[in-house]
């Protein structure tokens, strides 16, 4: 791998060759290890998407059972973020090819979420190899409790977090619209992560809007724990572990419909009807003028699975 990493750089290769490479040469890694496997008992073989189609390739040769781990919702979803960021990047239609044979490889695919299997489904996947598993996230030890006013003001406004990839995809353009429309409410906003677009300049200039860039994990349990509402109004996400991060400190979610189903409407969250402005605009002003509602949703968020329960799943999932 050193040998290739000097390769690439003399080389001067783009950021896709590179993953290409890398992907190639950890396939034929991992297959030589899989050789020195002894016997010809029944075994099962689970890979990740993008980086699969050798190893899959090989698992079959020994009779063994081939698990897609799809990481993302697919070309579908590249289709939709290109439709409104002509600037997003796109994979080769090469690798949309080898993932296809990846495909036909597995004898299951797993996805993290419905809305992953729907776009699989319009790829044109069979519905009979596919298998829903979602992400888990273990609670902290610490016991976890929220109190909301019984009204928000100046003096304690409401406190809307976004943590995560600051890009087109989750949502950004439209949270900004919804920024503008609540202007001169008691709402501020943490938008935490690091810029991959450009912010606005009266976004970046807006006094309720805090701006830190990227964080360290381990200063995110602060973040969730001094926000009152935690927003992800993703285009498209196959999960949004996030959503499960926010959850486990009790922290109602305004959650797009396009990734992993973890909010559920009007009980611990509320999931938008359209990812716009004015949809966001519309859930935050509901907390706004009605802290109860966010009481409610923080004492309804549910215990979550545990890792063990993951294991189960995934076990059911590769049957």
């Amino acid at each position: 791998m050193l040998a290739l990493e000097a390769r690439m750089r003399i080389g001067r290769w783009d950021g896709r060759r590179r993953i290409v490479a890398r992907d190639a040469l950890f396939q034929q890694s991992c297959v030589a290890r899989l050789k020195r496997v002894p016997g010809d008992q029944p075994r099962v073989l689970a890979a990740y998407s993008y980086a699969a189609e050798g190893l899959l390739a090989y698992a079959r040769t020994r009779g063994w059972r081939t698990v897609l781990c799809q990481i993302d919702p697919g070309p579908g979803e590249e289709r939709l973020v290109a439709g409104f960021d002509p600037a997003a990047p796109l994979r080769s239609p090469e690798t949309w090819e080898r993932w296809r044979r990846e495909c036909a490889l597995a004898d299951r695919i797993v996805v993290n979420s419905e809305w992953s299997r729907t776009l699989l489904l319009e790829e044109g996947i069979p519905a009979e190899k596919l298998r829903v598993v979602p992400l888990v996230y273990e609670k902290p030890a610490e016991a976890v409790s929220r109190r909301y006013p019984q009204h928000f003001d100046a003096t304690r406004p409401l406190r809307a977090l976004f943590l995560g990839q600051l890009i087109s995809r989750k949502g950004l353009m439209p949270l900004f619209d919804a920024i503008r429309a609540l202007e001169g409410l008691p709402v501020t906003f943490d938008i935490v992560g690091h810029p991959a677009i450009p912010i606005p300049a009266d976004i970046a200039a807006n006094p309720a809007v805090r701006l830190p860039g990227g964080v360290p994990h381990s200063a995110t349990p602060a973040l969730y724990r001094d926000a009152d509402v935690f927003l992800f109004p993703t285009f498209s996400d196959g999960f949004g572990l996030t959503q499960l991060e926010a959850q486990a400190w009790r922290l109602p979610i305004i959650a797009s419909a396009h990734c992993g189903d973890v909010v559920r409407d009007g009980i611990d969250g509320i999931v938008l009807p359209d990812v716009t402005g004015d949809a966001i605009a519309a859930a935050i002003r509901r907390c706004l003028d009605d802290p109860a509602l966010l009481q409610g949703f923080a004492d309804a968020t549910p215990p979550g699975h545990s890792v063990d329960w993951l294991a189960q799943r995934w076990i059911e999932a590769a049957a």
